[in-house]
């Protein structure tokens, strides 16, 4: 039996039974060295006034610069490897960086031998040679001050035989003398012998003894052999996985405003409960959740205390709590939109926050060019003060109270609104969150038939499942929303209830993201009363930016007669009614044509119904194209949508503008 080893110019004598003391020993210490540049890329001079060098000069802040040319071969010729090996030689990848004298060039090629060596380990190939020769003399033969022929780049030959690739042979692992079976950490005889999977899946091992509550596994053996006859590559581990440890006292470092017994709460860790890594990321995400925190550490102690618990050391960067911001849409024919806010996240020094809203939309608005349409030159206003409180019901609830009043002026009424909320917000895992909140809304709206007012008692309930692995910009996953809002009208007495079903799926279909199909399903349905006994706001109505592009807002529905109705305006004739059903799709190709810029074609449809199940005889669709420009704070989107069955009430084409993907 025999054993590969760290060789440079020449194969070293085979030794029966030699061994690899670590794993991959040349792999893990080229890695190290990887990150590391042997000498300064630039440097700046002071007392040789300097001061103005081009940062761009590569020879900058480099003492005796001196450029070399290379070359890498593999031998026998192999595509995969060769791409493997040009990657990770730093004389390869800095070529056209200089380097700092013959004993620079010397320096670096010595390093870049460990790193090809690592690159082969990591290839599972053991037996392998790697040569590197400058000027024609292998490094391996040249003393530490060996110069070279600086006045023309120097010349650097790598030549490297790779050997055949390993597979593993004999595997013995066991954790306290117990075996434990290979093939559950894919370590099976005559599998890859790959040192990073091999390393990679003794990392597995030992997450999965810490997830037992066993915060302080070692490995007490890792023997290695390689045998060069077989190509085989014998493998022992044994493991000390320690006794389960309970959680201790949690230590919070870093609050100033924060109070740190509130921190603790909220992690939710309770003391004598058993040790547990997901316990601690856990925290760690319910701790971000609070968005009082710039930075965030939650790890276990590095030693038990003496009634053998283990503590939780918390460490926090506390962020600034005061916040403001603004914002702005378009459309062609909803007009122009200004919105704006101001916060504070640490009103208490709880992470309690409060929020004031403030918008502006309808600016320039022109609903339709037809007389049959109404138009309204009112803007609408919109205003809302909402508090939070994290913790109320658990580390994972958060109470939630609101003011809002709303002034609108939609193409179907015209309506002033107040309400106030109050309910909690509760995440039940990592994707699943609850909300129910309490409702009261006193509201009049004139319409088509009329002045009414209405005082409403409601109890909105929402279930949401965010699979999504973006929310500003997601490439694969669900998001998925059911809602139902019990209702009752108490001047009418009327009681109904609103329910709402949403899912938007994503699906990339390269490994870099360029090309996304998006699709969205919607549907919802009244229950408990007629069309007409429900206040307006609360019907369902399709059309616009949220729902069928191409297609003003409200226009896609049942309408009023086009003769002039109760009240005698007949700005109200031919003007939305609403329903009690609806239906929409939408789905979206987002194709990326640079690294920041998406062209998305699209199609939507969508229905509006009188009765509780979706009127597919008024069917609309509408089609069009976007762009995206991807920003860290949310794609800022642009759309021209297309009415493919379009009336007198719709425009030939609707343009629309905001932050943040269409769904």
């Amino acid at each position: 039996m025999t054993a590969a080893a760290d060789r440079g110019r020449s194969r070293h004598p085979k030794t029966a039974g030699r061994r690899i003391g670590a794993l991959g020993r040349a792999a893990l210490l080229a890695a190290a060295l990887a990150g590391a540049a042997p000498w300064p890329a630039e440097a700046l001079e002071i007392f040789g006034l300097k001061l103005f060098e081009d940062p761009k000069d590569p020879n900058v802040g480099v003492i005796d610069p001196i450029n070399y040319t290379v070359t890498l071969s593999v031998t026998p010729a192999d595509e995969n490897l060769s791409k493997a090996l040009n990657q990770a030689s730093s004389l390869v990848t800095d070529e056209k960086q200089p380097v700092s004298g013959s004993l620079g060039l010397l320096s670096k090629a010595k390093t870049d031998r460990k790193r090809l060596v690592a690159a082969l380990y990591e290839n599972a190939r053991y037996d392998g040679l790697v040569t590197i020769l400058i000027e024609g003399r292998d490094i391996a033969t040249l003393a530490p001050d060996a110069s070279f022929d600086t006045s023309r780049p120097v010349p650097v030959q790598i030549i490297v035989e790779p050997g055949q690739p390993f597979t593993i042979g004999n595997v013995d692992i066991r954790a306290n003398g117990v075996p434990i079976d290979p093939k559950a950490y894919d370590l099976a005889p005559g599998s890859s012998a790959a040192s990073t999977r091999i390393l990679d899946q003794e990392a597995k091992l030992l997450e999965a003894l810490r997830n037992e509550g066993r915060p302080f596994v070692a490995i007490t053996t890792r023997d290695v052999v390689a045998d060069s006859a077989t190509h085989r590559l014998d493998y022992r581990l044994a493991v000390s996985p320690g006794e389960t440890v309970p959680f201790g006292d949690i230590f919070v470092d870093g609050t100033k405003a924060v109070d740190p017994g509130f921190v603790a709460y909220m992690t939710g860790i309770e003391k004598g409960a058993i040790f547990s890594p997901a316990d601690l990321k856990k925290a760690r995400e319910r701790l971000v959740k609070l968005d009082v925190f710039s930075s965030v550490s939650v790890k276990e102690g590095k030693a038990q205390q003496e009634d053998g618990t283990l503590p939780v050391e918390v460490d926090l960067a506390e962020r600034k709590f005061n916040y403001y911001g603004i914002g702005a849409t378009y459309s062609n024919t909803d007009g122009a939109g200004i919105s704006g806010y101001i916060g504070n996240r640490n009103l208490f020094g709880r992470a309690e926050s409060l929020r004031l809203d403030a918008s502006v939309s309808r600016i320039g608005a022109s609903l339709s060019d037809s007389d049959t349409v109404r138009n309204t030159e009112d803007l609408d206003y919109k205003a809302s003060l909402v508090f939070k409180k994290p913790g109320v019901l658990g580390p994972d609830s958060v109470y939630v109270g609101s003011l809002e009043a709303v002034s609108e002026h939609p193409l179907a009424y015209d309506r002033n609104s107040f309400a106030v909320t109050s309910g909690v917000q509760y995440a039940i895992d990592e994707r699943q969150t609850l909300e129910a909140r309490l409702r009261g809304e006193y509201e009049t709206i004139t319409d088509y038939l009329g002045d009414a007012e209405y005082l409403i008692a409601s109890v909105p309930i929402t279930y949401t499942f965010d699979g999504r692995d973006n929310k500003l910009n997601p490439t694969k996953g669900l998001l998925a929303k059911l809602t139902a809002e019990p209702s009752y009208e108490i001047q009418g007495g009327v009681p109904f209830i609103k329910t709402e079903a949403e899912a938007s799926t994503y699906l990339s279909l390269t490994e870099n993201n360029r090309f996304i199909l998006a699709g969205r399903l919607g549907i919802g349905s009244i229950l408990g009363g007629d069309l007409l006994d429900i206040p307006n706001d609360r019907r369902f109505y399709a059309g616009g930016g949220g729902s069928v592009r191409g297609y003003q807002f409200q226009t896609i529905g049942p309408f009023f007669p086009n003769v002039t109705g109760p009240t005698g305006d007949p700005s109200f004739n031919d003007t939305p009614k609403g329903g009690l059903s609806l239906f929409e799709a939408n789905l979206e190709f987002r194709i990326g044509v640079t690294e920041n810029i998406q062209i998305v074609p699209f199609v939507d449809a969508g229905t509006v119904g009188t009765d509780i199940v979706p009127d597919f005889s008024n069917f609309k669709i509408g089609y069009g194209i976007g762009a995206r420009y991807l920003t860290s704070f949310g794609p800022i989107r642009v759309d021209v949508g297309f009415p493919a069955q379009p009336s007198d009430r719709d425009q030939s084409f609707q343009i629309y503008a905001g932050i943040g993907q269409a769904f």
